[in-house]
């Protein structure tokens, strides 16, 4: 048995003469969807596989699907007979393009048995000839294959070697995705061994020493691996040092390491390559002439051994020593090992002379965490889910590590200057707190806060930049956006869509013991941000749930006078020790905000209904009083016109008239943070202690969210609020909003963040949502069908990203901080999800 080693991600291009077998080994040893052949693409692009003209153009479509697959990184096989080195040159361009390697597979079969299979199919119509010609080609391939570019070259000769072969896929060197962790990633070194030790025993790791008292280990009691970023040597005091303790981890098993440009460099110099002896390589090789060659040698090894950068924790985290784009990550190639090593640059020098680097991470936009150090910096910072972490420790700065998973990070100050660096190692110019940058917010992003990750299409970005630009407040005033909201389980009671039960049981599913049921008013979502006095915020502003100003300047001020009024008499600025508070709130009328919506989508509706099923029913009379036998239609226009009159009550009940702020009244809830303090870790039963003292201090204005506390586990406590909940709905109430007790920040026992509230709507009211005759049972059987998860995890992503926000907000983090959360809850906005759930 033959075995072919071939790694997990290659494009394996099948090489042989017609007959050989080619696409029975295929079938016999890939998937299906694995092999591109090009019979199959003439016949797509000629509708004839055996049409030679088409094979220029089945060509071109092969090579585009085959880099797409390489694009997603997905093994490709190519069924053609490739004995043309412009056929297979074609092919390791395209594996070249996206850095996977190329594997030929030979199969050689005598030529009498490859005459004898083609004679045997009745749609090849070739001579002898041919075939004789592509044997030579075959034979001629053998020298060529290999400086062709092909990585790996597996010939098979004769049936019983082909029949015999065995695939086995090989990991590439960089894949180690079944390393969790935990991890220590370390900086740049660059021979300050005496900090690499003040680090590791910072760390909690137990340093080994040699009879010489030389650290050759370093072991930590709770297992954690250690994972260098390369940069290991030059211009410090103790490169051999380093490398000591270093090889000994990695020998151990107690770290792994990536290479970087300067040990690159000095396995170039000891393997008698011409180097110059600069940028520190000079402190090197004198420090190494004074140890033995045997460690010279095994520091060569050790070196020539290191592999571009590793893909650990199931791909979530990608160390490299100058940081790798996303396109390059799990690949092997040049051009990704020199990324790996160098990163980019734009091909200027800067005052200094030295390159300028390309800002790649400000353009990262994958899942991954990329940790990584080459370019010195004071401090490190995130961007976008990357990391530098050379803090400049030879330069006199620091030695910097990160705790993964965790994210923390761990420095000790250099024990001096050890080498002066050509460019001064001060920090940037930070950006001032209140400067936006459209690159923020553009394109697809990856966002990363302490409540979770989440990815923004480039397309809902787009839309939430339209809304922003053109209609949004002053984006230094818009600190948070409520999250949208699911409503529960599909009821299964008779006659209803929702019902409390279901609402209490998802609850229940999620471990959660007790709930506040908030009575839903009908109105309209208000944010309200007010100042004691004009500060930060300019006064305060009041925005609707998408970042709109709610009614304008004159009446908005009147809104944020009347609040700001009650926060002072209730005595709330003292006590919560704040100057500005953020509110959660209902603004009612709905006609008061929604008053074109209601004329033009739901009275239009109401009004032709009762105009018209009347007179229908009127028609139906006249009909039957003539014996026509109408009953039934009648008895079904009858329904449909009392459908409709619930459907016009339903809304009426939410219409009163209103003049400026009278006849408005403001129904707060939530009292969620204010300058440099958070609530969200408050229980409901906090905030709306709150919003009573407000509506006390202004009964005119404030109207009071009625509630009922329930203990999930007590039966007369469940049955009460669903009582409740009935008797709020039969008299015009949209129904309620079930909260956990615990607050907007609740966790589940497994500690992921639970939906911040359920909504549970009346029957009535529904008909605003889904006509005037959807209680009909064949109806009302369709929308129980109705998938809730799209939207119960968008309400979910939007919550957490609302929570970090308010965290930013009460931390008086920078402007651009707050306002690309924000940006991304009202992005999420764009998510294809039915409008009446």
């Amino acid at each position: 048995m033959t075995t072919l080693d071939i790694p997990e991600l290659a494009l394996v291009a099948l090489v042989g003469v017609s007959g050989s077998g080619k696409s029975t080994f295929a079938r016999r040893h890939f998937l299906p969807s694995q092999v591109l052949s090009s019979d199959t693409f003439r016949a797509m692009v000629a509708d004839d596989e055996n049409d030679q003209s088409a094979s220029a153009d089945a060509f071109d479509a092969l090579h585009h699907v085959a880099a797409t697959r390489l694009r997603r990184g997905r093994l490709t096989v190519v069924d053609a007979t490739n004995l043309q080195p412009h056929a297979r040159a074609a092919l390791v361009r395209v594996a070249r393009e996206h850095d996977v390697l190329p594997v030929a597979v030979v199969l050689d079969v005598p030529e009498a048995l490859a005459w004898e299979r083609t004679q045997g199919r009745a749609d090849r119509t070739f001579g002898r000839q041919v075939l004789a010609r592509m044997q030579r080609d075959l034979r001629r391939s053998y020298g060529l294959l290999a400086r062709e570019g092909f990585r790996k070259v597996h010939v098979l000769r004769g049936v019983e070697e082909i029949d015999g072969a065995q695939i086995r896929y090989e990991k590439l060197f960089n894949d180690r995705r079944e390393l969790t962790g935990p991890f220590d990633v370390v900086g740049d070194v660059h021979g300050c061994r005496e900090e690499l030790e003040a680090l590791l025993l910072r760390l909690g790791w137990m340093l080994h020493r040699d009879d010489a008292g030389r650290p050759v280990d370093a072991v930590h009691p709770a297992g954690r691996t250690a994972v260098f970023v390369g940069d290991l040597v030059d211009r410090g005091p103790d490169s051999p040092g380093v490398l000591r303790l270093v090889m000994g981890m990695v020998a151990a098993g107690h770290a792994i390491c990536v290479p970087g440009n300067h040990e690159q460099k000095l396995l170039r110099k000891l393997r008698g390559r011409d180097v110059r002896l600069t940028h520190g390589l000079a402190e090197t090789m004198a420090q190494l002439d004074a140890e033995d060659p045997e460690f010279v040698a095994r520091v060569a090894t050790f070196v020539d051994g290191l592999v571009s950068h590793y893909v650990l924790d199931g791909g979530r985290l990608v160390v490299a020593h100058a940081g790798l784009k996303e396109a390059y990550q799990g690949r092997a190639s040049g051009r990704v090992r020199a990324f790996a090593l160098f990163g980019e640059t734009t091909g200027e020098t800067d005052e200094y002379g030295l390159p300028v680097r390309y800002p790649w991470a400000r353009d990262y936009r994958g899942s991954a965490m990329v940790v990584y150090g080459h370019t010195p910096t004071p401090e490190p910072e995130w961007v976008n889910n990357t990391i530098c972490i050379d803090t400049g420790c030879v330069f006199g700065g620091k030695l910097t590590a990160l705790r993964y998973p965790e994210k923390e990070l761990v420095s000790v100050d250099a024990v001096k200057e050890w080498y002066a660096p050509v460019r001064p190692l001060v920090t940037a110019p930070a950006r001032p707190d209140t400067v936006l940058d459209l690159a923020d917010v553009t394109g697809r992003r990856h966002l990363q806060h302490a409540y979770g990750t989440l990815t923004v299409p480039a397309e809902n970005a787009a839309a939430a930049l339209e809304v922003m630009s053109r209609f949004a407040v002053d984006p230094g005033r818009l600190v948070w956006l409520p999250p949208t909201m699911a409503p529960c389980s599909t009821s299964t009671v008779e006659g209803f869509l929702e019902h409390p039960a279901q609402a209490f049981e998802d609850y229940r599913t999620a471990g959660v013991d007790r709930v506040v049921c908030e009575e839903k008013h009908m109105g309209s979502r208000a944010v309200v941000l007010v100042e004691r006095e004009p500060g930060p915020f300019g006064g305060g502003v009041v925005h609707t749930r998408t970042g709109r100003p709610f009614f304008g300047a004159p009446l908005d001020a009147e809104l944020l006078a009347r609040v700001r009024a009650a926060v002072t008499s209730a005595g709330l600025w003292a006590e919560l020790g704040t100057d500005a508070l953020l509110l959660d709130c209902e603004l009612l009328p709905w006609s008061a905000k929604a008053g074109g919506l209601i004329r033009e989508q739901y009275a239009s509706v109401g009004a032709a209904g009762r105009a018209a099923l009347p007179a229908v029913l009127g028609t139906l009379d006249a009909a039957a009083a003539r014996g026509l036998p109408v009953a039934a239609l009648r008895e079904r226009m009858a329904a449909r016109h009392a459908e409709v009159e619930g459907y016009s009550a339903a809304y009426r009940a939410y219409v009163a008239p209103t003049d400026g702020l009278r006849g408005v009244t403001l129904a707060p809830f939530a009292v969620l943070a204010g300058a440099g303090v958070g609530f969200a870790d408050r229980d409901h039963g906090w905030h709306l202690e709150l919003a009573d003292r407000l509506c006390a201090a202004d009964p005119e204005f404030f109207t009071p969210t009625r509630r009922q506390v329930v203990d999930l586990a007590n039966p007369s406590a469940v049955a009460a609020a669903t009582e409740w909940w009935l008797a709020l709905t039969s008299a015009g109430g949209e129904g309620m909003v079930v909260k956990p007790y615990a607050g907007p920040a609740a966790r589940s026992a497994r500690g992921s963040l639970l939906q911040p509230g359920i909504k549970c709507r009346g029957r009535e009211y529904l008909r605003i949502i889904y006509g005037p005759g959807y209680t009909d049972p064949t109806q009302l059987a369709a929308l129980r069908r109705r998938s809730l998860g799209r939207k119960r995890g968008l309400a979910l992503r939007e919550h957490a990203l609302g929570l970090a926000a308010l965290d930013a907000f009460a931390e008086g983090a920078p402007l651009w901080r707050r306002h690309e959360l924000v940006f991304a809850i009202l992005a999420c906005e764009s998510e294809p999800v039915d409008p009446r759930l």
